[in-house]
């Protein structure tokens, strides 16, 4: 493709008929006739490579300052924004093919994508779904490495979507793709928020950096939703302007808890049109307030009640978000993603509604990752278990019983019984051979995900699922 194609007019250049042979902001990929963003990073500038990109063979340069690099050289305001427009551009414009819903916030963004999706595809849409578990064209599963992909990968998987027939986009929006552009040019019809609980501040540094970084999505967006439950989301919603909706115990789509029971969950919603019950074969408060969201976006891209709304209570729910797993035996074990103080203490609250012997809470913090959260994990544990195991998630480059300390000062002045097993695993067999009848185990953190990881970034398979199995076997 011609570099004046790829740019579409925006800037003038005298290499206009240049043939472009690939796009990337990674000086350690320069291949002949590319061009080479110069994006400003932590800890690197892309400036600094410009020069040596175009000796190694790149085309052109895209710069936010003059390099002195004559007319190889492309000057524009933002070489992230620049980066994305371009992309789009190389994959020729998918994101104009296809509706998109975006979700952002700390907690409920999995369950409300996956949630939208089932309904849409059960009303004969094809559907594409970008998230924090898999990407999914479709029926298709894509292997995915961050919530929000980087931008060249991103549009790639919008062409492939939009090539495979897909109509609408799903995706969880993360605050780092956000930040940095990642997701270039791509519209929203709809957007939702769910809330802001402490997360990410290793990165974002303060809680108003992380809410501005979310606020990004509804700048972007045709009709917002958003949880005027949650302290950011009555923030966000006074701060905006545009069309707008709001979800909770009040506001336009507002719903009133009937029952939380183990195999399910029933609310009433109250709306504009008058007031529903709805049966959830998803359990907690929590995936009340998800299921109601999810039906606010599919009623306001069009879809009627009478499709939407069976659909909706026959979604069976998402893996490692409040995951029973199967025992055979008169206690209960629970898998759940919950890695937040906000979302441990959310989980906990709503499986104590139904537990009839002792809840236990087995958990640990990730390391190299905000260190500020781990004693809150262990108080927001504390609230709500009668029994605490505190034990490594992915320890990281961290030394795990470091993490483990941080997390036990949390626990000071509290009365909560708990025991201290490193080896996650050694961990799941201990509160397996020490549950009672009754007993519900929530084991937290890891959810969907089937792996652990240590120092040097080393991936080890770890599937709580076969994890559990296993210990029950070596029970018998």
């Amino acid at each position: 493709m011609k570099l004046a194609e790829l740019l579409e007019n925006r800037y003038p250049t005298a290499l206009g008929d240049t043939e472009i042979t690939a796009i990337t902001a990674d000086n350690r990929k320069i291949t002949p006739n590319c061009i080479f963003v110069a994006v400003k990073g932590e800890t690197f500038d892309g400036h600094t490579a410009a020069a040596k990109a175009l000796a190694d063979g790149a085309a052109v340069v895209i710069v936010e300052r003059d390099l002195g690099l004559g007319d190889r050289q492309i000057l524009v305001p933002d070489t992230r924004a620049e980066h994305g427009n371009l992309c789009a551009a190389w994959f020729g414009h998918p994101e104009r093919r296809m509706r998109f819903i975006g979700v952002t916030g700390t907690n409920g963004k999995t369950t409300i994508t996956t949630v939208i999706k089932y309904i849409l595809t059960q009303n004969g849409h094809k559907v594409g779904l970008i998230g924090t578990i898999q990407n999914e064209i479709g029926d298709e599963v894509v292997h995915t490495e961050n919530t929000t992909p980087m931008v060249f990968d991103l549009f790639a998987l919008y062409k492939q979507m939009a090539d495979a027939g897909c109509d609408t986009v799903v995706m969880e929006v993360s605050s780092f793709g956000l930040v940095q552009k990642r997701i270039g040019p791509t519209h929203f019809e709809v957007a939702v928020f769910t809330n802001l609980t402490q997360d990410h501040l290793d990165y974002h540094k303060t809680m108003e950096n992380y809410y501005q970084a979310k606020r990004m999505l509804f700048d972007i967006c045709d009709k917002a939703v958003i949880n005027t439950d949650d302290e950011y989301g009555r923030r966000l919603y006074d701060e905006i302007s545009g069309e707008k909706y709001n979800y909770g115990r009040e506001g336009n789509f507002a719903y009133t808890p009937i029952s939380v029971k183990a195999n399910g969950a029933a609310f009433s919603l109250k709306q504009s049109s008058g007031v529903m019950e709805f049966h959830l074969r998803m359990t907690g408060y929590f995936n009340i307030a998800n299921a109601t969201a999810a039906y606010a976006v599919v009623k306001l891209m069009g879809l009627a009640d009478a499709d939407s709304i069976p659909a909706l209570e026959a979604c069976p729910g998402v893996k490692g978000r409040c995951e029973v797993i199967p025992t055979g035996r008169d206690f209960s074990v629970i898998c759940d993603y919950a890695h937040t103080p906000d979302a441990i203490e959310n989980i906990l609250e709503n499986v104590k509604l139904y537990t009839e012997g002792q809840l236990v809470c087995l958990f640990g913090c990730g390391g190299n990752r905000d260190k500020t959260k781990r004693p809150k994990m262990a108080q927001a544990a504390a609230k709500f278990a009668d029994r605490l195991i505190v034990t490594s998630d992915n320890p990281r480059d961290e030394d795990p019983e470091a993490i483990i300390r941080d997390i036990l000062t949390g626990l000071e002045g509290t009365d909560v019984p708990y025991e201290v097993v490193t080896d996650r695993r050694e961990a799941i067999a201990h509160a397996l051979k020490t549950a009672k009848a009754g007993d519900v185990i929530v084991l937290a953190g890891k959810g969907h995900e089937d792996y652990q990881i240590f120092a040097g970034g080393v991936h080890t398979h770890f599937d709580e699922r076969e994890v559990v199995a296993q210990a029950l076997q070596e029970l018998d």
